[in-house]
């Protein structure tokens, strides 16, 4: 076995393990990235992120941002698989190498990530996290054990099913994963499911692919925010509180189709353990 320090942290109690590898020496497989995230047996958290240097990363994403960001963000599910991006896990990063490495939280930051380059910005109320532009791409549907509703499907970089309910529990339990369309769908979906709490302020469960029901889920907040104001028609620059199990966050959709998310990072724990 080898032995790898770590950092644990939360955005809005979403929580990550943190693997600082600057020059891409972990080869991490699923299993190892499921035991990390075991809550019983494991350190416990919803994915872990590899701090890897872009230059010494071989991922397409990485070589791609290679001159444009010093860092790429390796991000696997709880169950091993890979994901484009998590935007609560990208502003726990930035707090990591803000604290971590040298990088300057006075400046933006520009981390790389398999949704492309994503930039950060600092200050005393959150991280604010540019999420790139939204794509609103229809209606599909979702279901659980006793209920159906409309969705609408948003990517974020990565997918989402956006349902608006009645009331978040009808979601029940969410222990297994609410049926969808495959066909729109083949490699899965975030599900979100959300009530209308005021004027521009929703609440919202998700059902994150690779990972159950989660506390916050910053991407899929984001898509919230996208299908709220849609709804709304609501205009550019309007601001939305999104309520999540773990916290709040705070979204706006620029005037040149820029999705911005502002919400806290946490770090909690070091150590070192076992892989």
């Amino acid at each position: 076995m080898t032995e790898w320090t770590f950092s644990k942290g939360h955005g809005t109690e979403n929580d990550f393990v943190l693997l600082p590898d600057p020059m891409g020496d972990l080869e991490l497989s699923p299993e190892q990235v499921a035991a990390l995230c075991h809550r019983r047996t494991g350190i416990g958290a919803d994915g872990v992120i590899r701090v890897v240097r872009t230059d010494a990363s071989d991922d397409p994403a990485a070589v791609a941002a290679r001159g444009e960001a010093r860092w790429f963000m390796d991000y696997r599910n709880a169950d091993g698989s890979l994901s484009e991006m998590c935007g609560n896990g990208i502003r726990v990063l930035g707090l990591y190498l803000a604290t971590h490495a040298d990088v300057d939280a006075r400046n933006p930051l520009r981390i790389a990530t398999r949704d492309g380059i994503k930039t950060l910005t600092f200050a005393a109320d959150g991280i604010t996290v540019d999420m790139g532009t939204p794509k609103l791409l229809g209606e599909t549907k979702v279901t659980v054990p006793g209920h159906t509703w409309p969705a609408v499907h948003v990517d974020m970089g990565n997918p989402h099913a956006v349902a608006f309910v009645d009331d978040l529990a009808d979601a029940g339990a969410l222990t297994e994963a609410p049926t969808y369309d495959q066909s729109v769908y083949p490699e899965g979906v975030n599900v979100e499911f959300v009530v209308r709490r005021g004027e521009h302020h929703v609440a919202m469960r998700v059902h994150e692919r690779g990972s159950g029901e989660t506390r916050s889920c910053g991407t899929g907040a984001c898509a919230v925010m996208v299908a709220a104001a849609a709804a709304d028609e609501a205009p550019r620059g309007t601001s939305y509180t999104v309520d999540v199990p773990g916290g709040t966050l705070r979204i706006e959709w620029t005037e040149d189709d820029r999705v911005l998310m502002t919400g806290p990072a946490v770090l909690v724990a070091e150590g070192v353990v076992e892989l």
